[in-house]
């Protein structure tokens, strides 16, 4: 499990005159586990234009780089959207490789976490879209996730050095099972759904944060593609629209998984195209129980609240 160890706040820098000069968010502390170590951002020297992808996990976290990456871009061929967007708070590698890389980087930066707001360090001038899933589909995800895990992936997370907490283990061999281990334990093995969903919804008001969901970008790609270009300030080439939004369907990222993989796929049994697994929802209806159904709704309510709590489960509010 993920283990926080609290700090004193850090207030990051904002300009008095903007509206919102007094309220953003700040860091009150550091999470650390088999994968976080989220004191890299404290080092993180931020730029006006970074963009920064948030989401719990499993939620089209690839999929909105790759959709960052082809509007800053222009629907170009070949990029390797997994070196080029880092997971910044993952533990490999080091810190000082990853900062050194970004620093780097002369292109608009697209980067991605998987923290609360509350364990970063929050810029007043950077992007921030966070993406959410139903967490009955991201669980179906991720379990695929790690049930594929290789040696490899488990020997970066496991022995690299700095772990604090327990290594990751291997999951259990079934996915209802695993469910109940991850809504019992708030994340189990992992990190909490809630806290992460809740701390991003608190903030879905701040003028440099768009809320989009899984569903959404099913639904209606093209559509959301613009209003993620309008958030981001990207005028759009028209001439190029049609292979920009070509090249952020799953048949296409499928077909060049080891493009938008982590490293390279190479950490999963299968390869890349095991990680660029199957991009539907649903999956759980077959295998859930109408009392494991409840359970998980009762406890999204009552950690989230009745809006967020429907906004997760269907990408948008209530009516009425």
């Amino acid at each position: 499990m993920t283990q926080a160890i609290h700090k004193p706040a850090q207030t990051p820098v904002a300009d008095p005159n903007r509206a919102w000069a007094n309220n953003w968010p700040v860091k009150t502390h550091e999470l650390h586990s088999h994968h976080f170590d989220s004191t890299i951002w404290n080092d993180f020297q931020f730029r006006d234009d970074d963009v920064v992808i948030a989401t719990y996990g499993k939620s089209g976290t690839t999929w909105m780089q790759q959709i960052i990456a082809q509007l800053i871009f222009n629907g170009q061929e070949g990029l390797n959207v997994g070196d080029m967007s880092p997971w910044m708070d993952l533990r490999v590698p080091p810190a000082p490789v990853k900062l050194a890389a970004m620093e780097a980087q002369t292109h608009r930066r697209f980067l991605k976490t998987h923290l609360p707001v509350d364990a970063l360090v929050f810029s007043p001038q950077a992007k921030y879209i966070y993406i959410g899933r139903d967490g009955r589909d991201v669980l179906w995800s991720l379990y695929n996730h790690h049930a594929n895990a290789n040696d490899l992936f488990y020997d970066l997370v496991n022995n690299t050095p700095g772990l604090v907490g327990p290594p990751l283990e291997p999951p259990c061999s079934s996915i209802r099972q695993y469910f109940h281990d991850w809504l019992q334990g708030d994340g189990y093995p992992f990190w909490s759904l809630w806290d992460n969903m809740r701390s991003w919804w608190e903030v879905r008001h701040l003028p440099n944060v768009l809320m989009v969901h899984y569903a959404q970008l099913k639904a209606d790609l093209p559509g959301q593609m613009h209003r993620i270009a309008e958030f981001l300030e990207i005028s759009v080439d028209e001439a190029q629209w049609d292979s920009i939004v070509e090249h952020c369907t799953f048949d296409y990222m499928k077909c060049h998984a080891e493009q938008v993989a982590p490293l390279a796929g190479q950490i999963f049994a299968g390869g890349a195209k095991t990680f660029i697994n199957k991009g539907t929802n649903g999956r759980w209806r077959d295998i859930l129980t109408a009392e494991d159904i409840e359970w998980y709704e009762s406890v999204a309510q009552a950690q989230l609240g009745k809006d967020c709590a429907y906004w997760l489960a269907n990408g948008e509010l209530p009516v009425g």
